[in-house]
């Protein structure tokens, strides 16, 4: 009898980690290196290289085209960063995501953007009476094919 698939050593989609580390100390370097390997364990992808810029210049650094041949790969899933700002300041940043997404690789963070409070939401998250009440239409229905 065979294994099941979760005993069979099955690898994960390919993804590249990108770093940022301008005047990083080393110590923070493996922990942004452990932290890129954790959430692929966790979220079962295949981390294959990590590319690391440690210069703060242009938009095409060698680092940065380094990680856009390998996503030219048809085996590459995506990129994965600690956080936005691993790409640079805003003005390298955003050509930069435009070239990630052009590529048709997915780009996934560690630590994503803050997720903002309702609005009706109090400091200790209690809810106004207004907010309790419902709403007098219904609940739209969902489509059976979804």
């Amino acid at each position: 009898m065979e294994p099941l698939t979760e005993h069979r050593g099955v690898s994960g989609p390919v993804v590249y980690g990108f770093l940022r580390l301008v005047k990083v100390s080393a110590a923070r370097q493996a922990a942004l290196h452990d932290a890129l390997a954790e959430y692929c364990r966790r979220h079962e992808l295949a981390l294959h290289g990590v590319f690391t810029e440690r210069t703060a210049g242009t938009e095409r650094s060698a680092a940065f085209t380094g990680l856009l041949d390998v996503l030219d790969l048809h085996s590459t899933y995506g990129v994965v960063l600690p956080a936005l700002s691993h790409l640079g300041p805003k003005a390298i940043a955003a050509p930069r995501q435009a070239r990630i997404s052009t590529s048709g690789a997915r780009l996934m963070l560690v630590r994503g953007p803050p997720h903002p409070r309702p609005a009706a939401s109090g400091p200790a998250g209690a809810l106004t009476e207004r907010s309790r009440r419902r709403s007098p239409d219904p609940a739209p229905a969902l489509d059976h094919d979804t």
